[in-house]
Parts: C-alpha cells; structure tokens; sequence
C-alpha cells in the first residue's frame, strides 16, 4: 500500500512487480525441513556473527535472533531470487547466505549494498526517535521542523545526516538537475551545485551554513515525499496507518501524550537585569541576586560566583537566566533561577556570559533552529537540562551554540568574555 506510490515518484513500472508474504512458503514442509538441515550445519559463532548488525546483541540471545540469518539466506531460494538488496548493515547475513546455500545443494545469489544515512541526530537512525528519522508520510510542516532541529555543525561534512541525505537521495533524485540553495541577496544570494562533490567542499569552507542547507534540504524532501503523503490522504489509508501505528492509552483511558524530544527548546531562557545582588549572609561562596526577568517582581537567585566575579561586574549587568528549573533551598533562601556561565574545564576559571546591549528583561533566548515553546517546569527526575547542557559550549569565536546553532536574543548572539570551547553551566 505504501510501497507503490514510493515507486510511482521514482518513475518505477509497477507492471512486473510482485509482492509475496512470508507464510506463502515459510510454513511449507519443504522450508522447514530446510530449517532443521541448516541448523545442523550452521555454528552459534557463525550465527551470532551474521546477525551481529542486525540482531541485538547479549549474553545470553534467544534462539530466535540465531535463527534470523538462517531464515534470510533461506528466503533467497524460495523466492526464486537473482539478486538481494540490502544496507550495508546486512552484509555479514549476505556472506553468511553464500557460504551456507551451498551448503545445502542451492546456488548462490548476487547481493547489492547500499550505504546507511546518518540519522539528522548525528547519530545512528532509530524508529525509536523520531526527530532521527523522516517518515515517508510527514506532512511538510513536521519534515520541515525535524530538518531543523538536525545536527548541522558548520563545516562538519564527516558526521552530517543531511548531507549524506543529499548525496544519496537528493542528487539521485534531482538527475541532471542541479541542487540550488535560495538565499537573500545580503545573504550571498541564490547558490547552485551541479555535484554532491561541490556541495560537500562549500559547506566544509563554510560558502553556505546551516540554515542554506537545511532550508534546500527540507525543500527538496518535501518535493519527494508530496505525491506520497498525498495519496494517503484518503481514508482508507489513514485508517491503516493508525492501525499499525497505534496511539497507546493511559490507564484512565485518556491519549498519553508523547514525550517530547530533549533539546534547547524545552528550556526558558531569559534576558535578566540584575537589579540588587548581595553576599549571601551564610555562605562565603555565594551571591543572592535580585533579577529583573521580565515579571511582575524580581526573581531571587543565588549563585556561587564571588570566587570568581566581583560584585560591582554583575551589579545592573544583563545575564542569561535559566527560569523554569524547580525552585531550590540555597542555604535558607529558595532560588528561582540559575544565571549561565561558561568555564573551562577544571572550573578555576568562569565567566557570566555576555548578553548584547539593546536586549530587554524577559526576552527569550534560544537558537533559530529550536523554537518550540519550553516547559512550564522541568522535572529533575528527568535530568532533561543536564542532557541539553553536554551540548552547550562556546565555539573558536566565544558565541554561545547550542549543537553548532547560535544563542540569541533579538539584539545579537550570547558569547563569552575570553572563553573558547569552554562548557556552559
């Protein structure tokens, strides 16, 4: 069902193909005769090893992970196949397939790879996140937000699922064509490239950034998938696709609400005008702030910077404050907030970060690419601001970034006074 109209958008005949079930030939005598011959033949070192890519690995793996490679190199002979295609994550069932047909009195097969597209993460592709993946269904509002929020560092061409996805669906896609990127004219203005190769080198020198990219990307994607997502806009289609992909329920019979993915946007940062602070009366280590966050009153905020910062430097300074942690008892008095800083490693050095002049009290500070609306209150047992801030540095140019996106206010990007890849806490 939803495999044709994929094909129909690549200019694919649909006349000589054929779909055909498992249970078709896997609950034949024959096919299971041949089970029990293989199984005869086949090592565990050797079917732990096939499937190793494939099958989740541990000490003690049910049988059933054993048996998958077996039952792949057995689906070759009773399909009746030439060829299998594949990623290159199978490439150890393809070698375990044509050393074990054999085996058994059958040929071997031709076998095709291909290579597998980061997820828009930077890691791995997993069903399991969905911000790694697009679906073939995403309508263009949900593509273009998962592109996003995709791992684009500037210059990174090593460890980037948008450009692999460039190079192995866009330019097949586009042929002849070329990939254009379109810009504003104070921006460089439109670009084009005839070759993933001259892609790849103007986004290593930094000609093009992010944002180029993801906005072409999301663009061209959204070009392939539109025939798809509109052919399931029919009921019928609908209907299955809630059938496979089931919302699950609470007890109380509500729709649990999916969790959200952990990034910047979940947390509320803010523009803070320090208009009081004082030396906290029971701690050597500590300030007690009143920050100016654009509320009805002041915030109070403790933070353990007279070590490291005259009181006078922060005295009516603009701060980036995080404002929506869980209020906190600091030696008797509950803070309301925790002010940003970068520090080098060994934390002998921090420095408040710099928040440009013309920025007001209140004003949310965030990255283009991460806008969702934050979390009325982050819940500790989740540490989801602990995981944001292992992402959280300044670059070679002391700017604040969030994944290599900048943080900004209206008035112009965060930085840091002298610190370069220094983290921020």
């Amino acid at each position: 069902t939803l495999i044709n109209p994929i094909l129909k958008t690549l200019d694919f005949h649909l006349e000589k193909l054929k779909f055909v079930t498992g249970t078709d030939f896997q609950l034949s005598r024959e096919y299971t005769l041949d089970v029990y011959r293989l199984s005869s033949v086949v090592t565990d070192h050797d079917a732990r090893k096939a499937g190793a890519e494939v099958v989740k690995q541990v000490a003690h793996p049910l049988l059933s992970g054993l048996l998958y490679p077996g039952l792949q190199a057995l689906d070759e002979e009773y399909l009746g196949v030439d060829a299998q295609f594949g990623g290159v994550d199978q490439r150890k069932i393809f070698m375990f397939a044509e050393k074990y047909l054999p085996l058994l009195g059958y040929k071997k097969r031709i076998h095709f790879m291909n290579p597998m597209i980061p997820g828009l993460t930077g890691d791995k592709m997993s069903s399991s996140d969905p911000d790694s993946k697009i679906d073939l269904i995403d309508p263009p509002a949900a593509v273009k937000k998962k592109i996003n929020k995709a791992f684009c560092e500037p210059g990174n061409v090593t460890n980037n699922g948008l450009l692999s996805f460039s190079e192995f669906v866009i330019f097949p896609y586009l042929g002849k064509g070329e990939f254009e990127i379109k810009r504003k004219p104070e921006h460089g203005g439109d670009v084009s490239y005839s070759t993933f190769e001259e892609l790849k080198e103007a986004y290593r020198t930094e000609q093009i950034y992010p944002l180029d990219l993801k906005t072409a990307v999301a663009t061209y994607i959204n070009q392939l998938l539109g025939p798809i997502v509109k052919e399931f806009q029919s009921k019928e289609l609908k209907k299955l696709s809630s059938q496979a992909y089931p919302v699950a329920n609470t007890k109380g019979g509500k729709t649990a609400e999916p969790e959200r993915p952990v990034d910047i946007s979940r947390i509320d940062i803010r523009v803070g005008k320090i208009v009081n602070i004082e030396p906290h009366p029971d701690a050597d280590s500590l300030y007690v702030e009143k920050i100016d966050v654009g509320e009805a009153e002041p915030r109070t905020v403790i933070s353990g910077l007279r070590k490291f910062v005259p009181q006078d430097k922060l005295d009516g300074a603009l701060v980036a404050v995080v404002c929506n942690l869980k209020p906190a008892n600091m030696r008797g008095i509950k803070s309301q907030g925790m002010l940003l800083c970068a520090s080098d490693k060994d934390h002998t050095t921090v420095e408040v970060l710099i928040v440009p002049e013309g920025s007001k009290p209140g004003e949310r500070i965030t990255s283009d690419m991460f806008t969702d609306p934050p979390d009325p209150q982050l819940n500790p047992k989740k540490k989801i601001f602990e995981k944001v801030q292992t992402d959280l540095t300044t670059n070679a140019g002391l700017e604040v970034t969030y994944k290599g996106e900048l943080l900004r206010t209206s008035a112009g990007p965060l930085v840091a006074p002298s610190l370069v890849n220094a983290a921020i806490r």
